[in-house]
């Protein structure tokens, strides 16, 4: 599964590299905040990962889903 990784800094990078090993996922790092100007960065990834500074209301994840 291809996955956006939102909000991401070194330390998450690597954690989450070495949670994925063996499991297969591409994970795209990036640096920018989820927000409602930054959705279209997850055009098409199959899911994200958001962590608590990133913004998920309502018209956020419905852009996410469309």
């Amino acid at each position: 599964m291809k996955i956006a990784v939102f909000s991401t800094k070194s330390y998450d990078r690597q954690f989450l590299t070495s949670a994925n090993q063996g499991h297969g996922h591409e994970l795209v790092f990036l640096e920018p905040r989820l927000t409602p100007q930054t959705t279209a960065l997850a055009a098409g990834f199959e899911g994200i990962c958001a962590f608590v500074n990133d913004v998920l209301t309502g018209p956020v994840l419905r852009t996410l889903h469309g």
